[in-house]
């Protein structure tokens, strides 16, 4: 159970580093930084942050960027037609792009506890509306990158 939250931990930091990279463009160097010594495990504002698995934290972030643009195109085809990844709220857009990358190369993990795991992270940031659309799109993923989790057995 400790691992689990743990995880859960890392994957709502990553998604908060991913969309701080987004916004003031720090370099991944700074990031590990940063967040392994001021933002993971820590109180900030009154709010305590869960210890988080770091080197899963860092496998997500580097992920993401070493294919970003394969995992931006891949988000984009299972967007809604008429609302590209870029038209998309910066902390959505982290989030999607964690949940596709472990979709796509984190199989050890089964796509349902991903997408579960990016819901709630979505929940911490968003209502029952935008959860639902990473939901919907996270799935959609990884039914794509994992149809064989999906077949149904008779």
């Amino acid at each position: 159970m400790a691992r689990a939250i743990e995880r859960s931990a890392a994957r709502l930091a990553a998604v908060q580093a991913l969309y701080q990279m987004d916004v003031t463009g720090k370099t991944l160097p700074d990031i590990f930084a940063e967040f392994e010594t001021y933002w993971i495990g820590m109180e900030i504002e009154g709010d305590q942050y869960n210890p988080a698995e770091l080197a899963f934290f860092r496998d997500i972030l580097t992920g993401v960027l070493d294919d970003q643009g394969p995992l931006d195109r891949a988000i984009d085809a299972t967007l809604i037609a008429g609302w590209p990844l870029a038209r998309v709220d910066s902390v959505m857009r982290a989030t999607l792009r964690g949940g596709a990358y472990e979709l796509k190369k984190r199989k050890d993990i089964p796509a349902r506890v991903v997408i579960k795991e990016y819901v709630d992270v979505a929940g911490a940031f968003f209502g029952p509306d935008e959860s639902g659309m990473i939901n919907a799109v996270l799935d959609g993923m990884a039914r794509q990158y994992r149809a064989e989790e999906f077949v149904v057995q008779a």
